[in-house]
């Protein structure tokens, strides 16, 4: 089966923007253009349910079934019980919480274990609880590739482990993580897992349950959706953490680490990402399947129309001398994020980029660790080239020109 890419890109209304018009988005990595479900769904509920819900008249009613729908639908995408997925103003805010629920839970000399290949969310939260006397060992990726091999986290792990961190792939070294093999590792010797899934996510939705990991999280504007973030607690866990919400949520699994109220409007769009994999389901198979079916079959689909794009990209870019890229040069085992470290600050090329209609970025992405484990200079940081399953063929074609023209 082949990705009607056609299809897909009339689902997203800003390709049919008058000043979006030969403009090539190359940094989805940062934030994806959203479907149009999602948006219907925001402006209904922005004018039509904009109350306080779950309140016995209409508006309040139907406000608040929308945004059981939202985590009823996505977590039975996901592959887990609806009240163990919940949402939160962002990915960093939710592993924040998490953070004060671990340290409440840990004593003093008990480790965790975080990665140099993390995004800061996944990082910086956890190494500032050595200030509670939690010990932070850090499982070190390849300087050369950027690679983290499972050996080395074997290594570091004893009874004293709690918590393992690490992302099913890096929003620069673009690897994917073998997140099931990992998560046997941690299990194996007492401890759990949090996996940062907010640069695999935007690729196709993950059966986290098939995946194994105890915590999962990724950020729903970078998957066509509403600025929040999506975050999987399995129930061991999460009953066994303190309560982070009010005292009188303590009962509630998808309320314990929210403390803030949710945005009511955001958490009822994020139906539309499952409106939208329907759509793209529907549109490509003919029989029936439940909903974490739906989600792997389109996940199979993006992750093949998108490796057929990033191969002649990592080609064109690894040929150069002139450039270094980061992370595997085969696109079968990375996502498509390409970043390349130059001679020149990355967000001067992006500039030059910009004016052969190439939308990129340039700079360290809130990834100076990795960064910096590799010798990349953060000052000049890399640039990144990221798209998504809705990139077309002539795009690459455009980008590829534009890097010929500016490097």
């Amino acid at each position: 089966m082949i990705l009607d890419t056609d299809f897909v890109r009339a689902q997203f209304p800003a390709f049919a923007v008058p000043d979006l018009q030969g403009q090539a988005f190359f940094e989805n990595a940062g934030g994806s253009y959203a479907c149009a479900p999602v948006i219907d769904r925001l402006t209904r509920f922005y004018t039509e349910r904009k109350v306080q819900p779950y309140a016995p008249y209409t508006a309040s009613r139907l406000g608040g079934e929308e945004m059981d729908e939202a985590r009823a639908r996505m977590s039975a995408i996901l592959g887990v019980d609806g009240d163990e997925l919940s949402f939160g103003p962002s990915t960093t805010q939710n592993i924040y919480v998490l953070a004060q629920a671990f340290a409440g839970m840990m004593a003093p000399g008990e480790a965790i274990v975080v990665t140099s290949q993390d995004h800061e969310a996944n990082s910086g939260p956890w190494r500032r609880l050595t200030e509670r006397g939690i010990d932070i060992r850090e499982w070190k990726i390849n300087p050369e590739t950027g690679h983290l091999d499972p050996d080395d986290l074997e290594a570091i792990l004893d009874e004293k482990v709690r918590l393992v961190c690490f992302p099913h792939c890096s929003n620069v070294v673009g690897e994917i993580n073998p997140v099931t093999e990992i998560t046997a590792l941690a299990h194996a010797a007492g401890a759990f897992t949090c996996v940062d899934g907010v640069s695999y996510a935007p690729h196709g939705f993950p059966d986290v349950g098939a995946l194994g990991p105890d915590i999962y999280l990724f950020s729903a504007y970078k998957t066509y959706g509403p600025h929040q973030g999506l975050m999987v607690i399995r129930r061991a866990l999460g009953n066994l953490l303190p309560n982070q919400g009010h005292h009188f949520n303590g009962g509630a699994l998808e309320k314990r680490f929210t403390p803030a109220g949710p945005d009511h409007a955001q958490v009822a769009a994020c139906a539309g990402m499952a409106d939208y994999v329907d759509a793209l389901y529907a549109h490509h198979f003919s029989d029936e399947a439940a909903p974490v079916a739906r989600g792997q079959a389109v996940h199979d689909l993006m992750r093949a129309h998108e490796q057929k794009l990033l191969a002649p990209l990592l080609e064109a870019v690894s040929a150069r001398n002139s450039v270094r890229l980061i992370g595997p040069a085969d696109a079968e085992n990375r996502a498509p994020t390409v970043a390349l470290a130059l001679n020149a600050h990355a967000e001067d090329v992006a500039a030059k980029l910009a004016e052969h209609g190439v939308m990129a970025g340039g700079g360290d992405f809130y990834a100076g660790r990795p960064l910096s484990a590799m010798g990349v200079d953060p000052d000049k940081g890399v640039l990144r080239l990221s798209f998504t399953h809705y990139t077309s063929k002539a795009e690459i074609d455009q980008l590829i020109g534009a890097l010929d023209a500016v490097l």
